[in-house]
């Protein structure tokens, strides 16, 4: 246990104590943190560093709520009690990151809730830590870079970022003849199933049931690191095409091979993607740079990996599959397929309409005639 008693900037004196270490040595270092942290005008900092986002959303509301107008006051009362508080108020204001925030909150309400209401919300909560940094409680805001997509953003990008099947074959096609047999894989592994670029290359062999031909997602994985995946929805076992079966039967036996030439072996945990020179797993932006070169070659210049998952599901909607399904094949939710792939299936009910009316007076000139 420590003791460091200091003066604060209005000249109060304070205490700061601190127990629960294993070692002296560790009690030290943190004494020391503590004092450089308050010569340094940090003070707030340490005086602050228990404080959990809940708290200082408490502090903030109850500080400002009578110079808000009413329906910001309403608006931001309803958004801290249901939802970031919910989900963010256990985390330290001091320590919590980018990456809990988008897996612990936006991911959460991903799929949920309409995009623009999530992006309210989003800037309700940049809005707060923008004020703890004023109090000098924070240093910076980190979640300032953070953007949520709209609506119709949302849906301008998918409209156009899908393949005909005429364009898949030949992106595929240059793919097998041109690119190393580990992207060649891994592509029509994404174009095949729909799964998303970082659960591919976070796919490991137990992953892949040769017997009952499927594929289990169970995290994500890219430069940053490995994790659980996107959302509750994501974690999910597909049926997968013989087609894709068959290829990565054949890449796992050029699998074996690289690692065996490495020294190492092919075990359950390996993953699957991985590096001809060092038989390390591919990143995500080798993959990124792979895909281009594929894009350059076959002039399909408005497409993107994330596009392969939504040709997948375009084909699956345009062949009449149950949204429901589509939905869990995808590790999503019905309301965010209506949301993203609203304009596909507006086009079905629009044909569906047609054919209705094209069969009905099939059938009343063959009514004629008889």
């Amino acid at each position: 246990m420590f003791r460091h008693k200091y003066y604060d900037s209005t000249g109060k004196r304070k205490e700061k104590k601190k127990s629960g270490f294993k070692t002296e040595k560790a009690a030290l270092k943190s004494l020391l943190e503590v004092k450089a942290a308050t010569m340094s005008g940090r003070y707030k900092e340490v005086k602050h560093e228990l404080m959990t986002v809940g708290q200082w959303l408490d502090v903030w509301y109850n500080s400002n709520e009578m110079k808000w107008k009413i329906s910001t006051r309403i608006q931001r009362e309803h958004v801290i009690r249901l939802h970031l508080k919910p989900l963010l108020g256990r985390y330290k204001l001091q320590t919590i990151d980018r990456l809990i925030y988008q897996r612990e909150f936006l991911n959460v309400l991903e799929g949920k809730y309409n995009p623009n209401t999530i992006r309210l919300w989003h800037n309700t909560f940049k809005i707060a830590i923008n004020a703890a940094v004023e109090e000098e409680i924070l240093q910076r805001n980190r979640f300032t870079k953070i953007t949520v997509a709209t609506n119709n953003e949302i849906q301008h990008e998918e409209k156009e970022n899908f393949l005909t099947p005429s364009e898949l074959r030949t992106f595929l096609d240059d793919a097998k003849k041109h690119e190393h047999i580990t992207f060649y894989s891994l592509f029509l592994t994404i174009a095949y199933t729909g799964i998303r670029r970082g659960e591919s290359i976070g796919l490991q062999w137990k992953n892949i049931d040769f017997k009952n031909n499927t594929i289990t997602v169970e995290r994500t994985r890219d430069e940053k690191s490995i994790r659980s995946p996107k959302t509750k929805n994501s974690y999910r076992t597909i049926l997968v095409d013989e087609v894709v079966i068959n290829q990565l039967e054949t890449y796992k036996k050029w699998c074996k091979q690289v690692l065996f030439s490495e020294g190492k072996k092919l075990e359950d945990e390996t993953y699957v993607f991985i590096n001809e020179d060092s038989g390390e797993p591919i990143s995500s932006s080798s993959s990124l740079y792979n895909f281009n070169k594929i894009k350059e070659r076959t002039n399909l210049q408005n497409i993107t990996i994330h596009g392969l998952r939504h040709t997948h599901c375009t084909f699956l909607l345009n062949s009449g599959h149950n949204v429901k399904v589509i939905a869990k094949r995808l590790g999503n939710t019905v309301e965010m397929i209506y949301k993203i792939y609203g304009h596909v299936l507006k086009e079905l009910e629009t044909e569906s309409v047609a054919l209705f009316s094209r069969s009905l007076q099939s059938g009343a000139k063959i009514g004629a005639n008889e």
